[in-house]
């Protein structure tokens, strides 16, 4: 599982960046209305699995000062993002705004393409009428996110420009997954881990990194180096814990003191998006204050779709009043269970996609299991760097089998025939057989359980693909 290149759509409103999104993605992801500032949080999509796209319009309320809306924009694509899409309404004339827009992009020293939305309208200007921003000729697209004209060129624009980039090409899709050809495995070892392990403090606003993160540096037995503000908003620190070096990414998005607005922490999804990327584990941050949200879970699906090992990490458990009669909801309690035990039980049935992951409660202002954090860390890695040798995984295939017969659709009987591990990081197993593309997806979860009883894969997903025989 490769890094993916992150590309940003920036511009003014209206410019029509979230109907761009959604075209390219094929699918209604953003909300799209004729009302400006329409969206309110960064909206993304993973396109042919080979970039992400990130809508950053609305990171701010639409009546707050212009200027400081889109500086915040360009800073966190500067920052994050391997390509810069400068999105413009092709029937206007730019104006200051969209000048500073692109010259800010251009100093960035990525990849950037002008897009000239909304053509379809028939009152496009000539592409001169562009050209004073600074932009090559060959990097203005046309298109029309209504009609998709023009859509097809500006993919093929993304992926030449991306050749550029120096991240390696995903591998998500099932042609480009496997890097084994089936050969038996010698046995179930863990390859050693020497390298830098990349711990990322992902959540909310307020919901305790920036305190976690300096908990854990005061927890490590020595310190490597500090170096805080490396990257605008992110703040890193290296740890030596057990002969392991990690590096801690504090994702928190915190602003300059006297820059600061009172009481809030602005939220950033791009920023996030680059420290799952760039990390091997996740720490998901839940506040033990607040029910969690469907954010908390969408970020979870963020982690899990980047092959990223995740630990659910509940901040603020000295809030929890333990000797109180009642539970995270409110509701009586029962059997003289705790504030905690229902708290987990929440946590628990919200995320119950990810029953591997597991659950820390940590105070970081008592200490409270911060320092397991690292240990929760190391296991994880260690999980994401199993391999499984192939005769014990063939044996757990044909028990499956027996113990329940894989059904397909349009009444067919799908034959597996063997099962391989192809790749660690996380494990990848590639099933051969018969008839596997009408394999139903619930004897694949049943394959997956069954594995994970012998081999748990602690916090980490664990990938398959199904390839069919002629």
């Amino acid at each position: 599982m490769k890094k993916m290149p992150i590309v940003a759509l920036i511009g003014q409103t209206n410019a029509g960046k979230s109907s761009l999104l959604n075209r390219l993605a094929r699918k209604n992801i953003a909300i799209v209305a004729r009302e400006e500032g329409t969206t309110r949080d960064n909206v993304m999509a993973t396109i042919d699995d080979s970039f992400v796209l990130v809508d950053t319009a609305g990171l701010k309320d639409p009546t707050d000062d212009f200027e400081a809306s889109i500086r915040e924009q360009i800073e966190d694509a500067i920052d994050s993002a391997d390509m810069i899409l400068v999105t413009l309404d092709s029937s206007k004339y730019f104006d200051h705004r969209d000048k500073k827009i692109a010259k800010d992009a251009l100093k960035s020293g990525k990849p950037v393409l002008l897009v000239l939305n909304k053509c379809d309208l028939g009152e496009s200007l000539p592409v001169e009428e562009f050209r004073a921003l600074g932009i090559a000729p060959e990097n203005i697209f046309y298109t029309s996110a209504t009609t998709g004209q023009g859509i097809g060129e500006l993919k093929s624009g993304i992926f030449s420009s991306l050749e550029t980039v120096s991240r390696e090409p995903h591998e998500a899709s099932e042609a480009s997954e496997p890097r084994n050809d089936g050969r038996e495995r010698a046995g179930s070892i863990v390859k050693k881990n020497i390298a830098t392990l990349k711990l990322a403090l992902i959540g909310r606003p307020n919901v305790g990194k920036s305190s976690l993160f300096n908990a854990l540096g005061k927890k490590q037995q020595a310190i490597v180096s500090s170096k805080q503000g490396t990257t605008r908003d992110v703040n890193r620190v290296q740890v030596k814990y057990k002969g392991q070096t990690l590096e801690i990414l504090d994702t928190a998005g915190l602003r300059k003191p006297g820059k600061r607005e009172v009481g809030i922490e602005k939220f950033s999804a791009i920023r996030t998006l680059a420290a799952i990327e760039e990390a091997d584990v996740c720490a998901l941050l839940v506040d033990a204050s607040e029910p969690h949200s469907k954010l908390d879970q969408s970020l979870a699906g963020q982690i899990v779709e980047a092959g990223k090992g995740i630990i659910i990490v509940v901040t603020k458990s000295d809030l929890l009043d333990n000797s109180a009669p009642t539970n995270f909801f409110g509701e009586e309690n029962i059997k003289n269970r705790t504030a905690a035990d229902f708290l987990i039980d929440a946590l628990e049935k919200d995320f119950d996609f990810l029953p591997y992951a597991p659950v820390l409660l940590t105070s970081s202002e008592t200490g409270e299991n911060v320092t397991q954090l690292f240990e929760l860390a190391l296991e994880v890695d260690k999980s994401r760097h199993l391999e499984i040798k192939t005769s014990d995984l063939n044996k757990i295939l044909n028990e499956a089998i027996v113990a329940h017969t894989p059904a397909g659709l349009k009444n067919t009987r799908p034959k597996p025939k063997y099962i391989v591990q192809t790749d660690t990081c996380p494990p990848w197993f590639v099933v051969h057989g018969h008839d596997l593309e009408l394999l139903h997806w619930s004897w694949k979860r049943f394959l997956e359980r069954k594995i994970r009883e012998k081999y748990p894969f602690v916090g980490t997903p664990i990938m398959f693909s199904y390839r069919s025989e002629k």
